[in-house]
């Protein structure tokens, strides 16, 4: 019993139910048609923590699977998960990867530090690999609060679980390379959290323009991207006020601007 009790709680599931992993069951052929895709996620530092945004929509091929599905998760008390790729197999992952954190919590009397949580992280996406091979990537962006350094911090990684520290902000998903650009233009370090989940907002949306697969915000159905946001007091999402109140003025900007606002030359 002492030995099961040293390791993760992933490998204790391995060894006594594992069936209950998400890895469990590797398809025989292409699969990435098959389930539910999650795409844009963004993050970025400011001065008093670590925001991360997701649009809403899963599509499967060329069809919207979903229009409200959530991405961002509250890992634990300061961390956060983003999710990209085979939604699935993705919402399981978080699953683990919270229930991990937990029990190592309970088991050694202290929190893993961010870096410890990020490698955990990076070992469960290792262990999809015979998935992501069948087309079933799951690629989560990681971001949280360093209670050591006082600092928020990013961590993206590939297929095989490499880990790679960010710096200020990143992006993951189908449009992240657009969402990205409009961080590049727009990002500043002294942003408030307003400022700061403006911008992230302000790259969905630019994310949402060229990537069919990213969804803005449904104004109709009032669906709008969630934001989560890490700092020396926790983990915290904006409330829908808020977030009516922020993605509004972007409407309404982008109105005037269908681009969205243009950054300084110098």
């Amino acid at each position: 019993m002492t030995d099961e009790l040293t390791g993760s709680f992933a490998e204790l599931l391995s060894r006594v139910a594992p069936d209950l992993l998400p890895t469990h069951r590797v398809p025989t052929g292409p699969a990435d048609g098959l389930t539910p895709h999650g795409t844009t996620i963004v993050s970025a530092t400011f001065p008093h923590g670590v925001v991360m945004a997701g649009d809403r929509r899963a599509t499967m091929g060329n069809m919207i699977a979903q229009r409200d599905i959530q991405k961002v998760y509250a890992s634990d008390e300061f961390s956060l998960v983003g999710i990209a790729g085979a939604a699935g197999l993705a919402v399981e992952m978080v699953r683990l990867f919270r229930v991990e954190l937990e029990h190592y919590e309970k088991i050694e009397g202290a929190p893993l530090s961010l870096d410890g949580k990020a490698n955990r992280l990076a070992a469960l996406i290792r262990g999809n690999l015979g998935n992501a091979l069948q087309g079933l990537a799951v690629v989560p962006l990681f971001a949280g609060w360093d209670l050591a350094g006082d600092l928020g911090r990013i961590f993206s990684y590939d297929a095989t679980g490499g880990r790679y520290e960010e710096t200020a902000f990143h992006s993951v998903g189908s449009g992240s390379i657009f969402a990205r650009g409009s961080l590049k233009k727009l990002y500043r370090p002294d942003l408030d959290l307003t400022g700061c989940a403006t911008v992230v907002v302000q790259a969905l949306f630019d994310a949402a323009d060229d990537d069919s697969a990213t969804g803005g915000p449904d104004l109709m159905r009032r669906i709008y991207p969630i934001i989560m946001v890490a700092g020396p007091d926790g983990v915290h999402q904006l409330s829908d006020e808020e977030m009516t109140a922020i993605t509004d003025r972007v409407i309404e900007g982008r109105r005037r601007r269908p681009d969205g606002p243009a950054a300084p030359l110098v």
